[in-house]
């Protein structure tokens, strides 16, 4: 899943950088003597250059990820407000071209959504029992943007059952009844439910099943008295242009929540040293530049750093602290290809925005096709999806049919060519009443196609391992 991203490049910097940065992030720089105080040294132009290169790439997914949680769960008035910390929103309907928040979003599955405080207390989600052969996911992630935990289908089974989540500061043991504890890194984290729709008429379906998901504190769950509150906090207002040119104030503000791991303390020490300048304007440029700098290693990465199988780019960008281990441009390019993506070992995802040929898939000038040989549809063990996006924006597009993908729910009502093989129209005009069951509408312009797998196969045909794998997306295919 991916927020209608703030374009997180170059911008000077507001004044209170310095005293924003040194305040949050100042004790953290030291590794071995945390409580002491910490001299640091300020950097000289060209080193300002470099850290704010880094401090980029390591900063964007944490500050994506304010900027969702700021218009979803803080910012009444958003447009995208879903509801407060620690109140489940449950959205009995897909995605759509209305939705902006959050960039190459699914229409597949509709979505619940839980923000959390962690700060006093746990929060205990429970689920219901949910029919065999309809898959569900609860995807935990925190403000770093890593995947803690998951509780669904594949990771935990369909039946009910109430699961804890516990803040970074959090000690104790396990409450009876609660079937397992997941630990998230931060203070403020995300629930994001998945539920599979089959078809529109199944709408009620899913509805129910949504009622059934139910989130309370720990004390109300234990019927014990509630803990103090937390203090209450001034979330600092955060759109487009603000993240550009204030894009290390949100930073340290995020990092204040996020008790830094082993790992991050080298980066963490880096920030730390640009709280000691004076901004002047060449240092303003350098970090400017630096920014600049990160921004188009990100791209580079997209680009270099996936995998290629016939036009189609994949990698496993998303995971847990361990998976990514310091590596911050990996966990940079996952959040501008789609924030709040899936473990592999939930969704695998490929994606271009190319054709077999390598040529851009501008639909404004041309038609193309998919096609999937006889029976040989993505192998998964849920199910699968083709989605459109626009290609600039990477949000999904309104055309005249409603209709934002196709999936395997949808197979009963397309037509097979003689053969037995399936063919997608990849165009912006429809192929006809005939084929318009196969039809994804496409921009006016240049698309981006993500294929989703969920679930995928590990047996033979599989995706798996990526690039490797005895199973192979086809080619995006130009047809006039």
């Amino acid at each position: 899943m991916n927020m209608n991203k703030p374009r997180l490049i170059t911008g000077l910097l507001c004044s209170s950088l310095s005293a924003a940065l040194l305040t949050c992030l100042a004790p953290v720089a030291s590794a071995t003597q945390p409580d002491q105080p910490v001299t640091i040294s300020a950097p000289s132009i060209n080193e300002t250059k470099v850290i704010a290169e880094e401090a980029f790439i390591y900063g964007l997914p944490i500050v994506m990820n304010y900027a969702v949680m700021y218009a979803y769960a803080i910012d009444k008035d958003s447009g995208q407000f879903k509801a407060p910390f620690n109140q489940i929103k449950n959205e009995a309907r897909v995605f759509t071209y209305k939705d902006t928040a959050i960039v190459t979003a699914n229409s597949d599955t509709p979505y619940s959504f839980l923000w959390m405080d962690l700060r006093a207390e746990p929060m205990v989600i429970s689920v219901p029992a949910i029919e065999k052969g309809r898959y569900y996911s609860v995807q935990l992630e925190d403000g770093n943007t890593f995947n803690y935990g998951y509780i669904g289908t594949r990771a935990t089974g369909n039946e009910a059952g109430d699961y804890m989540i516990a803040g970074p500061n959090w000690k104790g043991e396990k409450p009876a009844g609660i079937k397992q504890v997941f630990h998230s890194t931060t203070q403020f984290s995300m629930a994001g439910f998945r539920t599979q729709l089959f078809n529109p008429a199944d709408m009620p379906n899913v509805e129910k099943i949504q009622a059934g998901y139910k989130a309370q504190p720990l004390s109300a769950y234990l019927g014990q008295p509630a803990p103090a509150a937390a203090p209450a906090i001034d979330f600092p207002k955060i759109d487009k242009e603000s993240a550009k040119t204030d894009f290390f104030k949100y930073l340290a503000f995020a990092l204040q929540f996020a008790p830094a791991g082993p790992e991050e303390k080298a980066i963490r020490a880096k920030l730390a040293s640009l709280g000691t300048m004076q901004l002047t304007p060449e240092l303003k440029a350098a970090i400017a530049e630096g920014m600049k700098a990160g921004s188009e290693k990100i791209d580079q990465s997209l680009v270099s750093g996936a995998i290629q199988v016939n036009g189609w780019k994949m990698n496993s960008y998303f995971g847990n602290r361990a998976f990514f281990n310091g590596n911050w441009l990996l966990r940079a390019a996952g959040a501008k290809a789609g924030i709040y993506g899936n473990d592999i070992e939930e969704a695998a995802y490929t994606m271009t925005r190319t054709d077999a040929d390598g040529q851009p898939v501008d639909t404004s000038k041309h038609n193309f096709t998919i096609t999937f040989a006889a029976g040989e549809y993505p192998p998964v063990n849920a199910f699968w999806s083709v989605t459109m996006y626009d290609g600039k924006s990477q949000l999904m597009i309104k055309n005249p049919i409603n209709r934002y993908l196709l999936n395997s729910p949808m197979l009963p009502d397309m037509k097979k060519n003689a053969d037995g093989s399936l063919t997608l129209y990849i165009q912006k005009d429809s192929p006809g009443k005939d084929l318009e069951s196969n039809w994804l509408p496409a921009p006016n312009d240049t698309a981006y196609l993500v294929m989703r797998l969920y679930w995928p196969r590990t047996e033979a045909p599989s995706i798996l391992p990526l690039g490797k794998g005895s199973w192979q997306p086809p080619a995006v295919v130009m047809s006039k």
